[in-house]
């Protein structure tokens, strides 16, 4: 495990924890009950620290290395051996960046879609750190309009620092791939339902965000910039990050209040990475509940629905 600067008081106990165990094994001596006030302790700093995260720590645990990743979802979510990747966008290439195919749900057919990082330097770069390409959105939306066809529930997760930036994907039109998706993800005749399990930035986000019911995972944030970015344009530096982070109200709570989403999904205590089976679990019961919940409406019940809640979104009194 991993720890991040903030963690750092939960890091000690645990080793205090482990080398309390460790005596014990060592010597034959009963420390079942120093180990057990430690583990207490433990979990108090835990419920102190975790809840009362800044904007910035948030941001700091939405990319935390060992926080699951789509594929982890998905492995860790459908029915075993269920999950058939599809590749190609049947116009430039396979974009490693986006990844989609069908899968059941307790025997419910779904089509997930979803940005993904990698673990290891060669992955992150093989994966461009989850920054899709044009060729990657296009994909996105190939799978979604065979969704579509055969009247199967979208569900898209998303966890990307933003679009890929770089010279060849501007040359693919990446904006225009991004506004299309948007456009027609607000006019599918089927049910799409939107999970911002990590960093949700962006048009890089939006270009598969457009969901009947978006929801950001506990400790995730959504805004139209990182916060890094904020500050180099405002600033001409990294060192504002915080201060940009507290202004662009991009908890899951501030979406929520602002109502860009439907609902917070529970994390275990300290992050997704802590329990990850837990975490599965939870985002699984919300996928089943949203499709059981949408699947008597008709195609042009949903296109509408998804239409009025975009365009309220915004909306103000002078």
């Amino acid at each position: 495990m991993e720890y991040l600067s903030f963690e750092l008081p939960i890091k000690d106990l645990m080793d205090q924890y482990q080398t309390c165990s460790l005596v014990g094994e060592e010597s034959g001596v009963d420390v079942k009950l120093a180990c057990s006030q430690i583990e207490d302790k433990i979990i108090e700093k835990k419920k102190e620290i975790y809840g009362n995260l800044t904007p910035w720590q948030r941001v700091q645990l939405s990319r935390h290395p060992d926080r699951p990743y789509t594929l982890d979802y998905i492995n860790g979510m459908v029915d075993k051996g269920s999950f058939l990747e599809l590749h190609g966008d049947r116009n430039f290439a396979d974009d490693p960046a986006m990844i989609g195919g069908l899968a059941t749900l307790d025997g419910q057919k779904v089509m997930i879609i979803g940005t993904q990082k990698g673990r290891t330097t060669k992955e992150r770069q093989y994966r461009r750190f989850g920054m899709p390409n044009p060729e990657g959105y296009r994909k996105a939306l190939r799978l979604m309009k065979l969704a579509e066809k055969f009247k199967i529930p979208v569900v898209t997760l998303v966890d990307t620092p933003g679009a890929y930036p770089g010279l060849e994907a501007e040359e693919r039109g990446q904006g225009e791939a991004i506004a299309r998706n948007i456009f027609e993800m607000t006019m599918l005749k089927t049910p799409i339902f939107t999970y911002i399990i990590g960093e949700g930035a962006s048009g890089g986000a939006l270009g598969i965000g457009v969901g009947n019911k978006v929801y950001m995972l506990e400790n995730t944030w959504y805004t139209v910039i990182a916060p890094e970015s904020c500050s180099s344009i405002l600033w001409r530096n990294w060192d504002h990050k915080e201060d940009a982070a507290n202004a662009l109200n991009l908890t899951p709570k501030d979406a929520l209040r602002e109502k860009f989403i439907d609902g917070i999904v529970e994390e275990p205590l300290g992050g997704a990475h802590y329990d990850p089976e837990t975490t599965y679990l939870n985002l699984k019961s919300s996928i089943l509940q949203n499709i059981k919940a949408f699947s008597k409406f008709t195609g042009k019940e949903l296109e509408t629905q998804r239409q009025d809640k975009f365009i309220a979104m915004g909306q103000f009194k002078g």
